[in-house]
């Protein structure tokens, strides 16, 4: 028997509180951005065109606020490469078609990342899974704009890599992303194609 259950009791009190601490903020990114979503949904929005961080190669995707630079020909094979670009924006698969192109364009960032982390890679993708059908994404590339449409979506393993190549002479668009937010048990897939 120990001498002092009281002072057990309270430091089984100050794990827990610490434990659920940790938990809170890990996920307090997520809970920001989804937060700020509903609330902007309830706002009328402007129909005011968003302008791109970058003209050069950057995606705008209104209805989840999405607005970041995308960094070409990263290779998604190797995670040292990916994770360093991640910090600066949302990654180009390399290989992959460039907007207006035939084939498909396939983009990819952090959905989450726990809060010691957040400010480390950028988490772009949070709201991904918030895009329908219908919803448009806008690509910007060389001082032009490219809108595509959403088609569909999907869930899938992280081993189904069968999305990054291309046999298709369509201009077609896939996002990417892990999910659910702040895990990397499976992969968000979006797939867009182009309004010409």
């Amino acid at each position: 028997m120990f001498k002092y259950p009281g002072f057990l009791t309270s430091l089984g009190i100050i794990l827990i509180f610490f434990s659920f601490s940790i938990v809170g903020l890990t996920f307090y990114p997520m809970l920001l951005a989804e937060l700020g979503y509903q609330t902007s949904a309830l706002v009328k929005q402007s129909k005011k065109e968003v302008k791109p961080i970058d003209r050069q190669f950057g995606i705008v995707v209104p209805k989840i606020g999405a607005n970041s630079r995308i960094i070409a020909n990263v290779d998604p094979w190797k995670e040292w490469e990916y994770q360093q670009v991640l910090a600066k924006g949302i990654a180009h698969a390399k290989g992959t078609a460039y907007p207006g192109q035939p084939g498909n364009m396939f983009l990819f960032s952090h959905s989450s990342v726990n809060f010691y982390e957040a400010q480390r890679y950028n988490s772009i993708f949070y709201l991904l899974d918030k895009l329908n059908y219908g919803d448009k994404v806008f690509i910007y590339f060389k001082g032009e704009k490219y809108e595509y449409v959403v088609n569909g979506k999907k869930i899938v393993n992280p081993n189904d890599v069968q999305y990054l190549k291309s046999n298709t002479d369509e201009k077609i668009l896939t996002l990417m992303t892990c999910t659910p937010p702040g895990t990397s048990l499976k992969r968000l897939l979006v797939f867009g194609e182009l309004i010409e």
